[in-house]
């Protein structure tokens, strides 16, 4: 039977070693599984069954001692101590027992003060020590009766840990045994996906019990326990500074402090907001970049939705799930978890992410028409770099179908960041050799098309003007069996307008026309028996830039798509909205 506790003098008062007046945990799963939802079972003895694992924190520089008695000789011993989120001074020591009695009274135990000065007394005989943050053990086939102290020391900060023991290891085995290769394969390596594979756990496949594996994936390094994982990502959320030891606080919203919860690791979890007599205050919530995903019992795993030429850890953890408790205990004024859901870690591995593919610059030259494809969500760079310098470089951006964005920096100093509809012009200031990077970004709808001119001499412009507005406008009142009138506004500089008609189907939809609305496509993709006229207008006041037009020789009930393409000096061409149409049925 092991008997584990956390404060000598508590345990000397609790139990006599002349008989038990506490009842013992039992190793009876039935009746085991009732004590331990039964807290006030063990607030009043203190103790923590043999063959469980406990979580407990730790203050910087604040020794715990945990003790536990082996009854019998050539009893199995094997302790576990886990360092969670700092390194860990460890020791385990024994102590003899105190004899029951001084061997000349009639048999009466000897006074209790007797019995703690004599165990206080004795320095007892180190077994094992250990120091850093590996997960370690102390095993033994054959350990003598007596008083074990197992005394644990963080000297860097206030941190968590886990403590294993048990006098029945051969049986118990708690923890998912690795396999001969515990090692982590990367087999698949793209630009934002990793595919990891791994061998099953010998307790999953040969012993048959249940094991779930979970995936760690973070920037910074490999982890070494799970319980290191899970104090990583308490630090997402509001955590409250620990409270110094011998300030006054109570029992109750300390119970709730630094240990693990019984939710899932990925959610948020809420702490009590405490007094400001104790001093205690809350901390701003820091990003903790690292995810963890359980899978359940599969070997082979892809981690996808990564950054590209990024480097990433990856860390297995096979868990025991053949029980899925946590349950809280409380010791004088502070809490121990009692956890039966325990991991074993994989050696981990790394891997960096592939490069983006390097996209091809395009160089723009001066005055002259490029055309630009961009795939949905993606992105083109250009460059210009003028001959000679000048007081300012011009930039004319049509966008054929949606909108897209626009930035572009001057020798990397960023200049213009905008979103681009229709026909847009910018002008930078220029500088002596000055180079000129514009990127180009496409939007979530789908591909952009986009034309765009880069010049020196603005003057000479390839682009016509347009006005804010350019849909076409039908009058319903003047629409007969065979006409209709429609009008479109113009600007103050004189351009050329061609109006375009198309028959559709009465069922011609909006997708459709949307299809269709490209406005880099220029009359001369249309075929010759749909235009109707072209005419040159313009107007100093802007006021009546407006023209209007009837088009005639249309039949009785027809649905039309009109097209009105404005066509500047230099041969480019932008057409306006499209506009449907029907005819009168009865006139």
């Amino acid at each position: 039977m092991l008997l584990l506790h956390c404060s000598m003098s508590y345990f000397l008062l609790l139990l006599p070693f002349s008989s038990w007046t506490q009842k013992l945990p039992t190793r009876d799963e039935e009746l085991f599984q009732m004590q331990i939802q039964d807290k006030t079972f063990f607030h009043d003895s203190s103790v923590i069954p043999d063959g469980a694992e406990i979580s407990s924190y730790l203050f910087r520089e604040t020794p715990k001692r945990f003790f536990f008695v082996v009854e019998e000789d050539n009893t199995p011993l094997a302790v576990t101590v886990t360092p969670c989120d700092a390194p860990l001074e460890w020791k385990l020591s024994l102590q003899e027992l105190p004899e029951e009695s001084s061997g000349e009274s009639s048999g009466e135990p000897e006074p209790l003060e007797q019995q703690k000065q004599q165990i206080i007394n004795e320095e007892g005989t180190e077994l094992f020590s250990y120091r850093g943050n590996d997960v370690e053990y102390f095993v033994s086939s054959s350990s003598p009766s007596g008083l074990y102290q197992l005394e644990l020391l963080s000297t860097e900060k206030d941190t968590h840990f886990k403590v294993y023991a048990t006098t029945t290891p051969e049986s118990d085995q708690p923890y998912p045994e690795l396999p001969y290769d515990p090692r982590v394969d990367v087999t698949s390596l793209g630009r934002t996906t990793v595919t990891l594979a791994w061998k099953p756990s010998p307790t999953a496949s040969l012993l048959k019990q249940p094991v779930q594996y979970c995936v760690v994936i973070n920037k910074e390094h490999n982890f070494k326990s799970l319980c290191a994982v899970e104090a990583k990502q308490n630090v997402d959320d509001a955590f409250m500074m620990a409270p110094k030891p011998g300030l006054d606080f109570s029992p109750f919203d300390f119970a709730y402090f630094g240990f693990s919860s019984n939710s899932n690791s990925g959610k948020e979890r809420s702490f009590l907001k405490s007094s400001s007599k104790f001093g205690r205050h809350i901390y701003s919530k820091p990003k903790v970049d690292l995810e963890k995903i359980c899978i359940g019992n599969k070997n082979i795993f892809t981690v996808s939705e990564l950054k590209p030429d990024t480097q990433y850890y990856f860390d297995i953890f096979a868990v025991n799930v053949n029980t899925n408790m946590n349950t809280q205990y409380y010791f004088d004024i502070f809490a121990v978890n009692v956890n039966t859901n325990m991991s074993t870690a994989y050696v981990g591995t790394f891997a960096r992410t592939k490069e983006e593919a390097k996209q091809k610059t395009i160089d723009l030259k001066d005055g002259k028409v490029t055309d630009v494809f961009i795939k949905r969500k993606g992105s083109k760079f250009l460059r210009f770099a003028p001959v000679s310098s000048h007081q300012k470089v011009t930039f004319f951006v049509h966008s054929c179908l949606d909108a897209v964005q626009i930035q572009a920096r001057r020798d990397g100093k960023l200049l213009l960041s905008q979103n681009v509809e229709g026909v847009r012009q910018f002008q930078l200031r220029d500088k002596p050799k000055a180079k000129y990077l514009i990127r180009l970004k496409g939007n979530k709808k789908g591909a952009s098309m986009l034309k765009i001119l880069a010049t020196t001499r603005p003057n000479k412009q390839s682009f016509p003007s347009l006005p804010e507005d350019t849909r076409i406008k039908a009058f319903d009142k003047l629409r007969t069996c065979s006409s209709v009138t429609v009008a479109w506004l113009g600007t103050q500089e004189r351009n050329k307008f061609c109006i375009y008609r198309k028959e559709v189907d009465d069922n011609y939809n909006e997708e459709q026309k949307k299809r269709e609305q490209n406005q880099c496509l220029g009359p001369e993709m249309r075929k010759k028996s749909e235009k109707v006229l072209c005419k040159y207008f313009h107007s100093q006041n802007i006021q009546k830039a407006v023209t209007t037009e009837t088009i005639k020789g249309l039949q009785p009930g027809k649905s039309y798509l009109l097209d009105v393409y404005v066509i500047g000096h230099g041969g480019h061409s932008v057409k306006y909205q499209s506009k449907l149409v029907k005819t009168r049925k009865f006139c």
